[in-house]
């Protein structure tokens, strides 16, 4: 059976542990838990509920990562950047290959938004590709009907 095209969830969801690299905790104990809610068809993005108790710890993105802050607050900072608060509504987009040190409040549950990039050749590709795509086929001509020629 295929996989549906719109899917939904709820954020009350079962979280499991999802431990911090123990080499990138700088002080406290924080305990992260996530549960990944959806996943592209090309398994390279996924829609992630996460939650971190208090601590601090550095972060390496290896992905996009864009973030809603749900609940409590963390103090982030970056090369170049000052330390800063968020909270709930903030949303932070971290690109891949950034770093950040992560201060945990108390706590922390966030929404994520994950995108693994490709390399720069591949990614122009798929966009020439889907350009063309929007461009000759209207959403009723991809699934072989169109009320143009009705």
């Amino acid at each position: 059976m295929s996989p549906s095209l719109i899917e939904t969830a709820n954020l009350a969801v079962d979280l499991a542990p999802a431990p911090i690299e123990p080499s990138w905790i700088i002080e406290g104990s924080p305990t992260a838990t996530s549960c990944t809610i959806a996943r592209s068809s090309d398994g390279l993005g996924s829609t992630i509920v996460w939650h971190c108790t208090e601590g601090k710890f550095n972060w390496y993105y290896d992905f996009d990562e864009t973030i809603l802050i749900l609940e409590g607050a963390i103090v982030l900072e970056s090369d170049g950047l000052p330390a800063k608060r968020y909270g709930p509504g903030d949303v932070i987009f971290f690109r891949d290959g950034a770093h950040a040190k992560w201060h945990v409040e108390g706590h922390v549950k966030k929404l994520a938004f994950c995108l693994k990039t490709q390399p720069y050749l591949l990614g122009l590709a798929v966009r020439v590709i889907n350009k063309l795509k929007r461009m000759f086929l209207t959403p009723e001509g991809r699934r072989g009907t169109s009320l143009a020629g009705a």
